[in-house]
């Protein structure tokens, strides 16, 4: 069956996300029909077979999206279910990829994206059909860590979690200090079939390179001065689960080819010893330097790199997601009140300004400073007062961030002046107007519907 005449059902209990969705895609010639709830959905699967669905998660009180999900996997397996929302969080992405869901997409989406997204859960379909190989829902996510972000990048970062989970594969995450690799590294661990097995850090870069040896690989006694006793090594004490190596990058050369061999073998040996141990252990490293120039510069081994690097999980940073900072501080925030024993909350003011604010130390930084802050505070309420000069960007006279931008338009009136400029441009023809919006001519109507009199022309 071609593509173009495939069947869609779009799931969502808001009206104008439904019309926008089913007139867009059936501008592609696709056959769809709408469900305003979880109920109507399932009714219509059982009516008729789907080729792709796509729902909102937050669909009523009774049934959600990842209920419509958890249906149609096991009704219609081969249909491809793409879930929406414009509440995302780590443990839904997580819980929709282990579920089945072949996407996840954060409310407001671009009609582009919906569109490439279909595409390709109607290309992987297809494949699915034709090796008649239909992979079985995933079990059930396990307890998750405390990363917290519904931005775009922190969704695709979930996502990955949960796809590499249940791998055995070894997992490379990269990204600045303190962005949470190791919060992610345990999320991995968390929801993968090594959950009731041990999880064990080590920071490569805090020990020389005679300890961190015998940190990760154990020594017998006598092996060298002080060796009074044999110890027991990471890799060892971790078997059947994961070892997180943070700061790989500053292991030496010698460490980066025992590294590799122990990868390689799935054995270590201890310092001293002629015996090799079998182990079983999930592999999982993390850097805030670029692995990929250090091998150029001859610093670090390409073959390792490679041998760690078979998944990569890029963490951005908070300057480029920055629509996460007030959940971060709320999270942080209520985790600092329970355990001091009293409430904490922060202005407006001091919320905008820690919005604005780059944090160079990213996560790690804005939890330092939140922590400081609500020590020295006894009202409960984090004002700007509170905050470090650094992050109160204000003018001279000291007026606040908010001030700053007082008088100026919303980016409603600015869109509601544009649309306005637009029809006047074109004479009021509706039409015209869509186009050179990029929006269809529904939606341009759906505009005007609740502009002034005094705007356009009706």
């Amino acid at each position: 069956m071609s593509n173009r005449n495939a069947k869609i059902l779009v799931v969502d209990d808001d009206r104008d996300t439904r019309d926008l969705l089913s007139e867009v895609l059936e501008s592609e010639g696709y056959q769809v029909i709408v469900a305003s709830g979880a109920q109507e959905a399932l009714a219509a699967g059982k009516a008729t077979h789907f080729d792709v669905i796509l729902s909102d998660i937050r669909l009523g009180p009774e049934l959600n999206g990842l209920d419509v999900l958890r249906a149609f996997k096991s009704i219609q397996p081969d249909s491809e279910v793409i879930l929406i929302t414009a509440f995302g969080s780590m443990e839904t992405a997580i819980e929709a990829v282990k579920a089945g869901a072949f996407d996840y997409l954060s409310k407001p989406f671009k009609i582009e994206d919906v569109l490439n997204r279909v595409c390709r859960a109607l290309e992987n379909r297809n494949l699915v059909r034709e090796t008649r190989n239909l992979v079985p829902p995933a079990a059930e996510t396990a307890p998750l860590s405390s990363l917290v972000g519904r931005s775009p990048a922190m969704l695709e970062v979930y996502k990955k979690i949960g796809m590499v989970a249940d791998s055995r594969a070894t997992v490379l995450i990269t990204g600045e200090s303190g962005t949470g690799k190791e919060l992610v590294a345990r999320a991995i661990h968390a929801n993968g079939p090594r959950a009731r097995q041990r999880f064990m850090a080590v920071n490569c870069g805090a020990f020389t390179e005679s300890l961190l040896e015998s940190e990760l690989f154990g020594h017998v006694r006598g092996s060298f001065t002080g060796a009074s006793v044999n110890k027991v090594g990471i890799f060892e004490d971790a078997n059947g689960g994961t070892v997180f190596l943070d700061e790989v990058s500053e292991m030496s050369p010698a460490l980066q080819v025992k590294l590799l061999r122990t990868l390689e073998a799935q054995e270590v040996r201890p310092v001293g010893s002629n015996q090799s141990i079998r182990i079983d252990v999930r592999m999982i490293a993390a850097s805030n330097r670029n692995l990929a120039d250090l091998v150029a510069e001859g610093k670090f081994r390409e073959d390792l790199f490679y041998r760690l690097r078979v998944i990569e999980i890029d963490l951005p940073p908070l300057r480029e997601r920055a629509e996460d900072t007030p959940l971060l501080v709320t999270h942080f925030l209520q985790k600092l009140g329970a355990e001091a024993g009293r409430t904490l909350t922060i202005s407006p003011e001091a919320l905008s300004a820690m919005v604005a604010y780059a944090w160079p130390g990213n996560v790690r930084e804005l939890l330092n400073t939140l922590e400081s802050t609500a020590a020295l505070n006894r009202s409960g309420v984090i004002t700007l007062q509170d905050l470090p000069a650094k992050l109160c960007i204000c003018r001279q006279d000291n007026t606040s961030i908010e001030a700053l931008f007082a008088g100026l338009p919303s980016l409603d009136e600015l869109g509601r002046r544009y649309l306005a400029y637009v029809l006047k441009v074109t004479d009021y023809n509706k039409s015209q107007a869509a186009d050179i919006l990029g929006v269809s001519r529904n939606t341009v109507y759906r505009m005007t519907c609740h502009m002034p009199p005094d705007d356009e022309k009706l």
